[in-house]
């Protein structure tokens, strides 16, 4: 009897395994949990592009209306990929963006915006990434839906595509704007 359990004993630790296996693959990488969550956006002030910006504030910049804040970076491909995206967000007036260029120089992220067009309404630039840091910034792209409150509602990983603008940011956004 003790023979026939330690000869199942292997199986049984490998049909374990390929549970959970089979389980992380069916989870999107893309959907990270966020502890910012229906909390208020983390206080801090960036300086803004020179001459282009004032500094951008948690406080000040983030209350009154439903905003995007878009983190992004000179150097990143994703970020170029999107952003013909932002473009079109930006001429829809929906919302406002607020952009944050880390792990950037100043003068980097100014001559990519001059050589791929500016979706943003402000852009603050982050580099210590301190700011990145208390955002819990994975990469870039990523974007957060901030409420009039200030409060964050959600965060988006990667790129955003015309699919997730449409059947996932924008209705947010609406939502989050009607009274």
């Amino acid at each position: 009897m003790m023979r026939r359990i330690i000869y199942f004993l292997p199986l049984l630790v490998v049909a374990v395994l390929l549970v959970f296996f089979i389980d992380g693959l069916q989870r999107d990488p893309r959907k990270l949990p966020s502890v910012l969550l229906d909390r208020p956006v983390p206080a801090f002030a960036l300086e803004g592009l020179p001459g282009r910006d004032p500094a951008l504030t948690g406080k000040d910049a983030f209350t009154g209306q439903v905003t995007l804040l878009n983190f992004f970076g000179s150097w990143c491909v994703a970020c170029l990929q999107e952003h013909a995206m932002l473009s079109r967000i930006q001429a829809e007036g929906l919302v406002p963006l607020h952009g944050i260029a880390f792990k950037d120089q100043p003068e980097d992220t100014l001559r990519w915006l001059e050589r791929h067009g500016d979706p943003y309404d402000r852009v603050g630039y982050d580099t210590t990434n301190r700011i990145a840091i208390e955002f819990g910034i994975t990469g870039a792209p990523e974007t957060f839906v901030i409420d009039a409150a200030g409060v964050i509602q959600y965060k988006h990983v990667g790129p955003i595509t015309e699919q997730v603008w449409a059947q996932t940011l924008r209705p947010l956004i609406e939502d989050l704007s009607t009274p």
